[in-house]
């Protein structure tokens, strides 16, 4: 999932901005002539010395963009003189310059070209944060490995239960876990405090969950239904099922969980106290681990599977149309929410959801919402939903 490139230069290895390579020059800055006049003369800079190497600059090349900080509009050969450089090595290292907008040069009249130096923070600082960007993708790619070192360590334990301690850590390892997801991820997903969470349901769907429905991963979810109250998340999870995830509706949820393939599980040591620090418990083969997916499915399975919007609008069994809007308001009203969740949910007015449930009551014969619910099912205005078995009365 992450992918990190080194692109600082290492030693015998460097891009170019031309097809060759200059040798190795020794060099003097400080203006006194050939470098190394004096044995053993320590260099006035010291431990500044090409430093502009890290940002990818050859050692030629950051000698010759200091001076030309310090001396604008000078010619190669007066360069030539104070860095002890012979002369077509200088004269690449300018043109590579100004190639990369370190520096430019200007002549009149074909004389001998002067070359003065771009302003540092409008040369330089792309090139820092180019490479200030590369360090962090380093550092979030050794947190990787030091994530995959420590499960690896532990399936090789056989210790039946890790302890991760902060949110990083625990982000880090829900993250790999479903990212090793071979067959099938498995959530309980109650509704917390945003900011007890380590990763929020929409990052994690964007960061990992689309990727696994391509690999063809199968994603089930358990969800409260106070999540359907936000018209934002409702209409975010609607966006889920229609790509594919099974999410199943239920009042409440005793905890957070995460399960993997039936072979590894994740979930908080302690509920209460996440608001301090968030401990997690990762669960491998045990019979915790058994208890734990039979959790999962029963919460599964006495939940109300959610429906996507139908794209399409079929016909009922007496030949006549069902309005869309009328189609989403029993398929909340089949969720459970209230009448005036489901308002906010379709932008219309508390009054507006009871005239249209009072009309399609009458035009079923309903007396009460659980009638309408057992006719809109019957005759298909529940998209999916199977129609009831009941035994008329004589």
């Amino acid at each position: 999932m992450w992918s990190a490139r080194l692109c600082g230069r290492q030693q015998g290895g460097r891009d170019h901005v031309r097809a060759h390579t200059r040798p190795e020059i020794p060099l003097s800055t400080t203006g006194s002539g050939p470098a190394g006049g004096a044995a053993g003369a320590p260099n006035a800079r010291g431990s500044e010395d090409a430093l502009l190497t890290l940002l990818g600059l050859d050692p030629l090349e950051d000698a010759l963009y200091r001076l030309l900080v310090d001396r604008p509009d000078s010619e190669p050969a007066l360069l030539t003189k104070e860095l002890a450089a012979p002369l077509p090595a200088v004269r690449d290292a300018l043109e590579s310059l100004v190639v990369r907008g370190l520096a430019s040069s200007a002549s009149a009249g074909g004389a001998v070209p002067r070359y003065r130096a771009a302003s540092p923070v409008l040369a330089l600082g792309p090139l820092l944060e180019s490479r200030r960007s590369s360090l962090h993708r380093v550092e979030s790619l050794m947190a990787t490995l030091t994530e995959r070192h420590r499960s690896a360590q532990a399936h090789a334990s056989g210790a039946p239960v890790e302890v991760l301690s902060g949110a990083a850590a625990i982000r880090r390892r829900l993250l790999l876990m479903q990212e090793q997801a071979t067959t099938e991820v498995c959530n309980l997903m109650p509704l917390g405090e945003p900011r007890h969470s380590v990763i929020s349901y929409e990052d994690n769907h964007a960061e990992i969950e689309g990727i696994l429905m391509r690999r063809g991963i199968a994603l089930r979810t358990v969800i409260e239904r106070d999540w359907l109250e936000n018209p934002d998340t409702a209409e975010a999870l609607n966006a889920y099922v229609t790509q594919g995830q099974q999410i199943s509706v239920v009042d409440k949820l005793p905890i957070k969980l995460v399960i993997v393939d039936r072979r590894i599980a994740l979930l908080p040591l302690d509920p209460e106290r996440e608001d301090i620090e968030p401990v997690a418990l990762v669960v491998h083969r045990t019979g915790l681990l058994i208890a734990l997916s039979s959790l999962f499915e029963t919460q599964f399975e006495r939940g109300t599977l959610l429906r996507p919007s139908p794209a399409a609008l079929p016909e009922d069994a007496s030949g006549s149309l069902l309005d869309p809007t009328d189609r989403r308001v029993l398929a909340l009203l089949h969720l459970g929410l209230t009448d005036s969740a489901i308002a906010r949910q379709l932008g219309m007015g508390h009054r507006t959801v009871q005239r249209r449930l009072q009309r399609l009551m009458a035009q079923v014969g309903a007396s009460t919402r659980f009638q309408l619910g057992w006719h809109a099912a019957r005759i298909g205005w529940l998209a999916d939903t199977p129609s009831p078995t009941v035994t008329q009365e004589t």
